[in-house]
């Protein structure tokens, strides 16, 4: 049978993840991850792959994630298609009736919202279209030419072009909002606009179907006195109140309609000119009553713009008393997670940033000197046959803490019960330990470095010559297990990059757009 999901369940469905981000019972994460990503594609950095979405995938992509960053009630937002206001430009205006069988006469959009009906100032003020122009001789609008600044709740012209526009101001987006939720192609809404005081003088302005723009589709013949304005012409319909004032040119035709009393509760509406006072023409003009949304001009935000997406925000730092986020190495996968655990734990992760990585503390002659490559391969015997096996993510030469991950490809795995790799030291993912049975060391092997693991060292952080470090992670006999339970919670969003490296002084505004 024949069915559609609406736009409106969609705008829903982004206004319910906002709010599921905001609630304290739920826990959203930024994370990172995929220092390697040339092992598993030699041209990555020029063609990174699609993320595959099944959960043989979802494991593969925890195995290799370094750090969290927690998503916080003000990192995400509602937001709309990003459209700057430009001289020459000839824009969509606000229709309520797009449609495949009736589309946009600018875009060609089958729908209000993927038409081009709002823009975005030089000043960061939104404002909507609700006449371009369009007329018998312009059916498809003109070029608007004034750039509308002002900040009127009632809708006007821009300036003295006479391009024919007529806009409505909505709201201005704040420094703060920008710096977080302003892309190239995207731009915030008003979080709170329901309630706020910040737009509350156009939220309060809004008239349920009141009515702000008659369009002349067929200006009609022989209508009542050439050259005579007729005004208090009544918009009848199933809404009380609308008058509008009705200039016939010389022609004896309709030379302009401009609404004077908007009136309220119209769904529908139709300007009665014979009950204003013009006579009985020898053909009807065709004037086109604009109804507004649900509750009128600026009532709801959301619902006006199409605000279907929502965007995160997340920042990546370094921290010297959190030193979770690595240096020295690769990023080329991003993503959102939702409610994963903390390690060993059945509730929520709550940390500000956690690390998803292993790590050790070394120690040895040489261990403030020494060199391990960034993915290169480390091992420990850990007893008689048995030896586990990591890939280097960071080394800090000052503590000793190196952090490291152990994925599939390093014990072999299969696939339709057939093993696809040869693992280099049997198909047991061994973990390295400061506990080891007969025939083991402590000793970690990387390349020509042979150092050991300080089973002497616990705690979050050391002092070096009456300098405090801060590990980030706590150390339990040298070793630290990640702060957040591996594969745990829903990941919501996947994002494969071209690698970029990351060094001390670097910072990464992560902003991610979901579509629903």
């Amino acid at each position: 049978m024949a069915a559609i999901i609406t736009d409106q369940s969609r705008i829903l469905n982004a206004k319910n993840f906002v709010a599921g981000v905001q609630t304290s019972t739920n826990a959203y994460y930024s994370f990172i991850g995929l220092p390697n990503a040339t092992d598993y594609k030699t041209d990555w950095d020029t063609d990174p792959p699609s993320p595959k979405d099944n959960f043989d995938e979802e494991n593969g992509y925890w195995d290799t994630t370094i750090a969290l960053k927690k998503i916080n009630s003000a990192d995400v937002r509602q937001v709309v298609q990003k459209r700057q206001w430009t001289s020459g430009t000839t824009y969509d205006m606000y229709r309520n009736n797009y449609s495949r069988t009736n589309t946009a006469g600018v875009s060609g959009a089958t729908n209000l919202y993927s038409s081009t009906y709002f823009v975005i100032n030089s000043d960061f003020r939104v404002y909507e279209c609700l006449q371009n122009g369009t007329d018998p001789d312009n059916p498809n609008g003109k070029p608007s030419l004034d750039e509308p600044t002002f900040t009127d709740l009632e809708p006007r012209s821009a300036g003295t072009s006479g391009d024919g526009y007529i806009w409505k101001y909505l709201y201005t987006i704040k420094p703060s909002e920008l710096v977080k939720f302003d892309s190239t192609e995207y731009m915030p809404v008003p979080s709170d606009w329901d309630t706020g005081s910040d737009n509350s003088a156009v939220r309060d302005n809004a008239v349920d179907g009141g009515l702000k723009v008659v369009v002349i589709q067929n200006r009609g013949v022989g209508l009542g006195t050439a050259n005579r304005t007729y005004t208090r012409v009544p918009i009848k319909g199933d809404g009380s109140g609308a008058e509008c004032t009705v200039v016939v040119n010389a022609d004896q035709q309709i030379g302009s309609v401009d609404i004077t009393n908007q009136g309220s509760g119209y769904t529908f509406g139709t300007v009665d000119i014979v009950a204003g006072g013009l006579p009985r023409p020898d053909s009807y003009p065709q004037l086109d009553v604009v109804i507004p949304p649900t509750g009128g001009h600026g009532s709801d935000i959301y619902k006006e713009l199409g605000a279907t997406n929502a965007l995160v925000y997340s920042r990546i730092e370094n921290d010297s008393e959190n030193p979770d986020f690595i240096t020295g190495n690769q990023i080329a996968r991003i993503g959102i997670l939702e409610n994963p655990k903390a390690f060993g734990s059945s509730s929520i992760l709550t940390l500000d940033k956690a690390s998803a990585a292993y790590a050790m503390r070394l120690t040895g002659t040489g261990y403030s000197s020494a060199t391990f490559t960034p993915d290169s391969i480390i091992t420990q015997t850990t007893g008689t046959g048995v030896t586990a096996i990591g890939k280097v993510i960071s080394y800090e030469q000052t503590t000793g803490v190196l952090k490291y991950w152990q994925d599939r490809t390093m014990a072999g795995f299969t696939t339709v019960g057939a093993a696809t790799t040869t693992p280099i030291y049997g198909f047991n993912a061994d973990r390295f330990t400061a506990d080891i049975s007969d025939g083991g060391s402590v000793n970690i092997t990387g390349g020509s470095i042979s150092l050991g693991i300080n089973t002497s060292f616990d705690g979050l952080s050391t002092s070096i010559n009456n300098k405090t470090y801060y590990l980030g992670q706590t150390f339990t006999s040298g070793l630290s297990n990640p702060e957040v339970k591996k594969y745990s919670g829903n990941m919501l969003y996947i994002d494969h990059r071209p690698a970029i490296t990351r060094s001390s002084n670097q910072k990464e505004d992560i902003k991610v757009i979901l579509q629903f």
